[in-house]
């Protein structure tokens, strides 16, 4: 028999000895609703406005949609890894040669790339138990740095600087704005999903073990907490999550090439995002996503030549005046209820 109680903020059911609940009281969804509509509202009308802005929306959900598992990893490993682009350099190559040599669309391509993304993230998640501190800071920071010397090394199969040209659009219709209005839903869609996948993960029981690992291993080792294997799991599925992007942005420019994605700038910008967002909170990743985006725009609008001098600076300026370690997110919940966030660290 199906038991429902309903109570002041949430409803719960009960059936054969499970448990499900839906939160009800405005203040856990009415923010994430209107944000939600605000995404999705933007596309139509930028469209209107300026298109451009469609395409630093896009450019804004895929920092994001990087950023998110990034903190999932963070949380799930304690350790910040420095070469989440090695994934995205994964997973655009596989889409972009399986659409180029095999003729495959991007349904076809996106579960290869994801397969090659999480069979790349086995191969190197000892890391995640033999290094540590800044061994492993440099370890993974490497690995998109030697990537991007094989795709220099073997050009014949990646084509160097250049880069793979003629792989499947994303979406293609006759309408070029259309096409770019239909990317940025489905940007804004694969971030939204990610966003709520590793907000549940992170506040389920699993995510609560992430935590333990996260803040003292010894102590989640004596409460029988099985360490490498959180690890292993945190380490694989975010990569896998990352690959996805790689697929993304190969689809949407129709064009992949190492040289953009897999040197220190990029990978810089996705930790920038992540810090100025706030460190292990998804929701943070969303907001530091779209500052960096637009505050590119701007400066590239505005300052010319001088933005890659003013671009560093003002974000310096932001870490160091923004709350520690809570970044954009953090001044928001000032004054709101705080639930447990992990605190990340750095094991030596």
């Amino acid at each position: 028999m199906v038991d429902i109680e309903i109570k002041r903020d949430r409803i719960v059911i009960r059936y054969k000895g499970k448990k499900w609940d839906w939160m009800i009281e405005p203040r856990y969804w009415r923010n994430a609703i209107v944000w939600t509509c605000v995404l999705f509202v933007f596309p139509l009308v930028a469209y209107f406005v300026s298109p451009g802005l469609i395409n630093t929306m896009v450019t804004a959900n895929i920092y994001a949609a990087i950023a998110i598992p990034l903190s999932l990893m963070t949380v799930g490993t304690g350790r910040i890894n420095f070469g989440p682009n090695f994934y995205v350099g994964v997973g655009g190559y596989t889409a972009a040669l399986l659409s180029i040599y095999c003729g495959w669309g991007p349904l076809t391509t996106l579960p290869f790339a994801v397969i090659l993304s999480v069979f790349a993230a086995v191969i190197f998640s000892p890391l995640v138990i033999v290094a540590r501190g800044l061994y492993y800071v440099l370890l993974t920071l490497l690995l998109p740095l030697v990537f991007l010397e094989v795709t220099f090394i073997y050009t014949g199969i990646f084509k160097g600087d250049v880069g793979l040209f003629g792989v499947d659009l994303l979406v293609q219709f006759e309408n070029v704005k259309l096409n770019f209005i239909m990317a940025a839903y489905i940007s804004a869609g694969i971030m939204l999903l990610y966003l709520l996948i590793v907000n549940k993960v992170l506040k389920s029981r699993y995510g609560l073990i992430m935590a333990t690992v996260n803040d003292d291993e010894e102590v989640a080792h004596g409460i029988g907490v099985n360490i490498n294997k959180v690890k292993i799991l945190s380490f694989v599925c975010a990569a896998g999550m990352i690959g996805v992007m790689g697929w993304f942005l190969a689809h949407y420019f129709g064009t992949f090439a190492g040289i953009t994605y897999l040197p220190l700038t990029f990978m810089l910008k996705i930790l920038l995002v992540f810090m100025v967002g706030g460190r292990a909170q998804v929701f943070g990743c969303v907001a530091g996503g779209y500052f960096i985006a637009f505050l590119e725009m701007i400066l590239i609008r505005t300052m010319g030549q001088f933005q890659p001098v003013a671009f560093p600076i003002i974000l310096l300026i932001l870490l160091f005046v923004l709350p520690s370690g809570e970044g954009l997110f953090g001044i928001y919940r000032k004054r709101h209820y705080r639930e447990y966030l992990p605190t990340i660290h750095v094991r030596r």
